[in-house]
């Protein structure tokens, strides 16, 4: 398995978006992981069920993903997984189990206790949600990916049904008094997300 990563810094959600669309059209020989963190945007995935769209200054986008509403801002850890599924013998619920338990290890390193949900893809903190995942898959390549909180304003969180779950707590890394910049947390996940996929290629293949 070849996998790259890429710390983009801020970029735009839109054209990010347009970007990976484009690379997976290209038939593209590796993987990639692409680091990044957004402008304030709502966006909402293709499960409707439940959403609050919000009325607010922050732009809202409808976009293709899986999942339901959620908000990016400043602060806030995204990491794109551009993965060939059928190359690398994955499911999807597989690679959603690895992107948990990739955060789960990080969150452990740092002496925080997290688990995921069978019924809510991400990773909890208590009650309290600190990673989402919504994915995407053209061409036996997944794009979208997940989001972590890292010290963002997560007020705007509450102007919605975060992934359609009416009142869930929004927690983020900052409230732990772990001092992470959004680069080093960003690297240090993906490193461990490349170790557990190279892991589960060579089990199986």
């Amino acid at each position: 398995m070849s996998l790259k990563i890429k710390y983009l810094g801020f970029t735009d959600y839109s054209n990010t978006l347009k970007d990976m669309k484009y690379y997976i059209d290209q038939s593209p020989i590796n993987d990639e992981l692409w680091i990044t963190e957004h402008q304030p945007i709502f966006t909402t995935g293709v499960n409707k069920k439940n959403c609050i769209i919000p009325t607010s200054d922050i732009p809202h986008l409808f976009v293709d993903r899986g999942g339901k509403t959620t908000y990016h801002g400043p602060g806030q850890l995204i990491i794109y997984t551009l993965i060939n599924i059928k190359k690398n013998n994955l499911t999807i619920r597989k690679l959603v189990s690895i992107l948990e338990n990739s955060v789960i290890d990080f969150l452990k390193k740092n002496k925080i206790s997290s688990h995921s949900k069978l019924e809510a893809p991400g990773v909890f903190v208590k009650e309290k949600k600190i990673c989402s995942i919504g994915l995407r898959i053209k061409k036996n390549y997944t794009y979208h990916g997940l989001s972590f909180n890292v010290d963002m304003d997560t007020k705007p969180f509450t102007m919605i049904n975060p992934c359609g779950f009416a009142g869930l707590k929004m927690a983020q890394l900052s409230d732990y008094d772990i001092k992470r910049t959004l680069e080093k947390s960003g690297k240090e996940i993906a490193l461990i997300i490349n170790k557990k996929l190279r892991l589960h290629y060579e089990q199986n293949n």
